[in-house]
Order: C-alpha cells, then sequence, then structure tokens
C-alpha cells in the first residue's frame, strides 16, 4: 500500500499567529516539499500573499493554494476537494501537505472531509495544531465577559458560553492534538504560566502545551504527530455535532478600500479610532504610503495593531489600500467605511 501523505491542519483564530508559524516551518523545511492550502475569510488573499513571493528557498508560487471563499468546512465539495484532488493529482507530489485555516474556522468539519473516499486512500492528518495568541487570552477576548474572564471563570464552573469568540475557541481547543501558545514574548513568566493553566484545562488529557515567540516551532514538534485525526473524531469534542451550522455566522467580514492617506501614521490613527469605536476583531490588509516604494502590512487583533513595510511594490502592480475587517455580526460597514476614509 502507497504510504499516505500526512496533512497538518494549522487553525486558530484572527491573529494568533498561524502565518507566522507556517512561514517558520517553511524557513525550516530541511528538504521537505510542503504544500500549502491558505484559506481566507474575504476577497483579499493577504496570508497567501505574505507566503507567496516569500524568498524562502525551495517555497513556489505554485505550491501555495488559496481558497478564498469563505470557510473551508462549508464548501468541502465544491471548493476544498477539487484542490486536494488536484494537488494530489500533480506529477510531483508533496511529502506534506500544510493547510492554514481562516481564523473563524471550525477545524473538526474540516478533518471529516479527508474521510471522503479519493482522499482518505491517500491522505491522513498528521495532527491538528491549534495556534492561540497568549496577550488575547490574557486579556479575556474570548470570554463572554471580556472585562471580568478571570474572575468569572475562577467563581462560576457554570458559565454560560453565550460569546461566539469563546464558542469558537473551545470548538478549535476540543479538536487539536497540539497546542501553540504564541506571541510568549508579549506576557510575563506569571501571565503566560496562568495563559497555559487556563488553556491546558481545557483539553483532551493527550494533548500537549508549547509556547512560542512570533511562530518559532521547532518542526519536530509540529510534524511527525501521527494523530490520523480522521480516525477518532468522536473524540474531539464538539458544540455543534449533528448540527448543520456554519461557524462564521456570528461574523460580518468586508473589505475596504482607502484612498491614499497623507501618511503612514494617519491611515494607522483612523484603523485605531474605528477599532476601538466599532469592537473590530481582526483587521489585515496592505496600504500604499504616498512618497514609499514598499508595501505597508498591516494586521491588527482588537486594538493591537502591528504594521511593517513588507517589500516592494512590483512593476505593474496597482498600489492601493485594501483592508479585510472582521467583527461581529451586525458591525456597522458604512461607519467603519467613513472612519477609515477620514
Amino acid at each position: 500500500m502507497t504510504q499516505k501523505i500526512p496533512a497538518t491542519v494549522i487553525t486558530g483564530f484572527l491573529g494568533a499567529g498561524k502565518t507566522s508559524i507556517i512561514r517558520h516551518l517553511l524557513e525550516n523545511a530541511a528538504g521537505r516539499r510542503i504544500a500549502l492550502i491558505v484559506n481566507e475569510f474575504g476577497d483579499i488573499g493577504i496570508d497567501g500573499e505574505i507566503l507567496k513571493g516569500c524568498g524562502i528557498e525551495d517555497c513556489e508560487d505554485e505550491d501555495v493554494l488559496e481558497l478564498a471563499n469563505g470557510c473551508i468546512c462549508c464548501t468541502v465539495a465544491d471548493d476544498f476537494v477539487p484542490t486536494m484532488e488536484a494537488l494530489l493529482g500533480r506529477e510531483r507530489k508533496p511529502d506534506r501537505i500544510v493547510i492554514e485555516t481562516s481564523g473563524l474556522a471550525m477545524p473538526k468539519p474540516l478533518v471529516k472531509a479527508f474521510n471522503w473516499p479519493d482522499i482518505r486512500t491517500r491522505v491522513t492528518v498528521d495532527a491538528v495544531v491549534t495556534v492561540v495568541d497568549g496577550p488575547a487570552v490574557a486579556d479575556g477576548l474570548f470570554a463572554s465577559d471580556p472585562r471580568a474572564v478571570q474572575r468569572q471563570r475562577e467563581s462560576d464552573d457554570a458559565l454560560e458560553h453565550e460569546s461566539p469568540l469563546e464558542e469558537l475557541f473551545e470548538e478549535q481547543l476540543g479538536c487539536a492534538d497540539l497546542i501553540v501558545v504564541n506571541k510568549s514574548d508579549l506576557l510575563g513568566a506569571s501571565a503566560l504560566d496562568k495563559v497555559v493553566s487556563e488553556v491546558a484545562g481545557q483539553l483532551r488529557p493527550s494533548v500537549k502545551v508549547v509556547t512560542a515567540a512570533h511562530g518559532a516551532v521547532d518542526p519536530k514538534v509540529l510534524l511527525g504527530l501521527e494523530a490520523a485525526a480522521e480516525d477518532d473524531l468522536d473524540a474531539r469534542p464538539s458544540h455543534h455535532d449533528g448540527v448543520d451550522d456554519h461557524d462564521h455566522d456570528d461574523f460580518d467580514t468586508f473589505s475596504v478600500e482607502v484612498a491614499d492617506s497623507p501618511s503612514a501614521g494617519e491611515l494607522l490613527r483612523r484603523l485605531g479610532a474605528a477599532i476601538a469605536h466599532h469592537g473590530v476583531l481582526r483587521v489585515k490588509g496592505f496600504a500604499h504610503v504616498p512618497g514609499k516604494d514598499m508595501r505597508l502590512l498591516i494586521q491588527a487583533v482588537g486594538e493591537r495593531i502591528q504594521h511593517y513595510y513588507d517589500r516592494d511594490w512590483r512593476d505593474g502592480e496597482e498600489r492601493r489600500t485594501r483592508l479585510v475587517v472582521i467583527g461581529h455580526k451586525g458591525l456597522d460597514e458604512g461607519s467603519v467605511r467613513r472612519m477609515l476614509s477620514g
């Protein structure tokens, strides 16, 4: 029997650092031929664009496949399965497949898709790796009352799960074979220990927790877990078992094209104001700053905004500012657009 190709599913909430972990994995691939499937939520391929043309040796654009129509689990037959079949039909097959889910994805339906007959015989889910944003957990982002999460957790074991963020977080933890608490460099030792303890308390007994900064996880830790996750789905709890539910129903997402700002600082000021006023969960995209020959990459998780010039604009490439905005259902799209436009 032909040996199955191992697939690693990298999941985790918006901005946890999934793309950083994948990039570090590619930089330390040690000759492995890795194919990437990047699932985007929205119509701008931010994560795929970051990985494509990254300059990493042996990382070719053709090995990065983007699904840009939303959540993988909602389009398994229409998009994911054909993509996998096309990938497996290549003359030069990959040694390993890595799938980055969208930040709004429940991983269990995706794992179920690996039982599709034409995939099951050729691919196995080596592991589901859930990336956790350490500072976000410390700030209570994934609880029904972010400003009082720790007090509530410690005093009430029966806390109702009314927040879609909290429920999604639990889905991602419940399906995991390995947890990576990322951005450990942004937490003190005591706060990090508290986050690890809180996360570990929600896991199956066999699931391990490791910490990382900037997504730097040794491939020996990420790969070769041999979990065969598609074979033990019943051991992976989900709020939606037996329910035909879509994980992104509680969230709104849209893209915004913004006229050139007079400076990067002004654009970031507008962005910060919009995030604070509307409680925006996540923003990511690229910006053109007049007078700059490099593209400004912007990524925001809550009110924490990261930005840096990632590369030169290419010849013939349209220089413009486009951002993907994600928030709770009912987010006032018109107001956000106006605030970003100044």
